[in-house]
């Protein structure tokens, strides 16, 4: 006979230990014990008896219990083990749990470390902590669709940040191969998310290409009373115009006094390539007069807290607001770009021996990349008359334009 809600709820579970049996239909039946009520289904498999526990009640109503037994019959019927399959879904439950976004991802950031520097670490790290994992850290990365990323990064859309949520969608994507990797995840789920999102406009970083402006900017630095390393700092970034990240992190086993040369490995390069930066007489002079103060450490710019890391990214943007340059007018960066406009549109330099003190790629005429010592001495001759050309400026003197507009 068929069981029902009350004859459930009034059961008793008698005066055996094993328990008494309530039967249903079709091989369940409930367990009634003292500790509590339990959903059981009988079955042969293999010529074997078998028993498949369903749930415990209330928590599995009658319904369920039955919708349970219905599937193992199923199972059955497809020459399956009911309690084999329960212990396979377990399993994959239990490695989908083991296989999270956050502890995958936080495992590929540590495998990857060394392909990339400290401070891209940092930033990788930062985006992912700030803006995939509180949404999707927790869930099983084989359970994430394209829908639960689109909704972790159109949340940095809303709030404007379009420079960068396309770099976090693609840093989300190497988790997810990463993942596919280590059988963690079938398909990377961001290749769905093309054209979904926001693209920032394109734009330059801002920088001062007029040569009576870079004079009163040169001069306002000269005067700047803050702290000397990054008055120091702030003298040397128009005369090697390097990226930020590559001026600050310079160190002193870098620097080559004899040949006036500052060698800057390729892993702190953005094309990954070793670069020479010929030093004018003016940018050794500033060496020499910080080494007394830092020549003892690694950095030549060290933190202004601690002498163990380098200068801060944002030292340098934070002393020309203070003095009076907003982010629209120049920025740290900007020297990259005053440079190059003024050595071509001014001094008439080279515009190949420019774009290779750049560090941008450069190729001859058969399509192949220079190597970092192409055209040195020219270009150290050129650094040296950039150099004089910014002390004319500073100080005042007549500056003929050699290029008509």
């Amino acid at each position: 006979m068929a069981l029902t809600d009350t004859a459930i709820k009034n059961a008793k579970p008698g005066d055996k230990t094993a328990g008494r049996k309530l039967s249903d239909g079709g091989g369940l039946y409930l367990l009634v014990k003292a500790t509590g009520k339990y959903w059981r289904m009988d079955y042969r498999f293999a010529g074997k008896r078998k028993t498949l526990a369903l749930g415990v009640y209330p928590e599995v109503s009658l319904a369920k219990a039955r919708q349970r037994r219905d599937k193992a019959k199923e199972q059955l019927a497809d020459d399956i083990d009911p309690s084999g399959a329960k212990r396979q879904e377990k399993q994959a439950k239990a490695d989908a749990a083991a296989h999270s976004f956050e502890l995958v991802a936080r495992e590929w950031l540590k495998k990857t470390a060394a392909e990339r520097s400290a401070s891209t670490q940092k930033k990788i790290t930062s985006w992912l902590e700030k803006d995939v994992i509180p949404y999707i850290g927790k869930m099983p990365i084989s359970a994430i669709g394209p829908r639960d990323v689109l909704t972790a990064l159109r949340k940095m859309e809303a709030r404007g940040a379009l420079d960068s949520v396309q770099r976090v969608k693609q840093v989300t994507g190497q988790v997810f191969r990463y993942a596919i990797a280590i059988g963690a995840a079938e398909r990377d789920v961001t290749q769905d998310l093309k054209g979904s999102l926001a693209k920032a406009t394109p734009g330059h970083f801002a920088a001062i290409t007029d040569s009576k402006q870079l004079g009163e900017l040169l001069r306002a630095i000269h005067d700047y009373s803050g702290h000397p390393y990054t008055v120091a700092a702030l003298k040397l970034s128009p005369l090697v115009f390097v990226r930020p990240g590559e001026l600050r992190t310079m160190e002193w086993c870098e620097i080559d006094f004899d040949t006036a040369e500052w060698r800057i490995p390729g892993s702190k390069m953005k094309m990954k390539t070793d670069h020479i930066v010929p030093l004018s007489t003016q940018a050794l002079a500033l060496l020499r007069d910080m080494q007394p103060a830092t020549g003892h450490g690694k950095y030549v710019f060290p933190s202004l807290r601690t002498g163990e890391r380098p200068m801060s990214e944002n030292t340098i943007n934070a002393a020309l607001r203070g003095m009076g340059y907003p982010k629209e007018v120049h920025s740290a960066h900007g020297f990259r770009a005053t440079a190059r406009t003024i050595m071509d549109e001014v001094l008439e330099e080279r515009v190949d021996l420019i774009e290779h003190q750049l560090a941008h790629a450069v190729k001859d005429v058969n399509g192949r990349a220079y190597n970092r010592t192409a055209h040195l001495p020219a270009r150290r001759a050129m650094m040296q008359r950039w150099a004089d050309y910014l002390d004319k400026l500073r100080t005042g003197a007549t500056v003929i334009q050699l290029k008509t507009a």
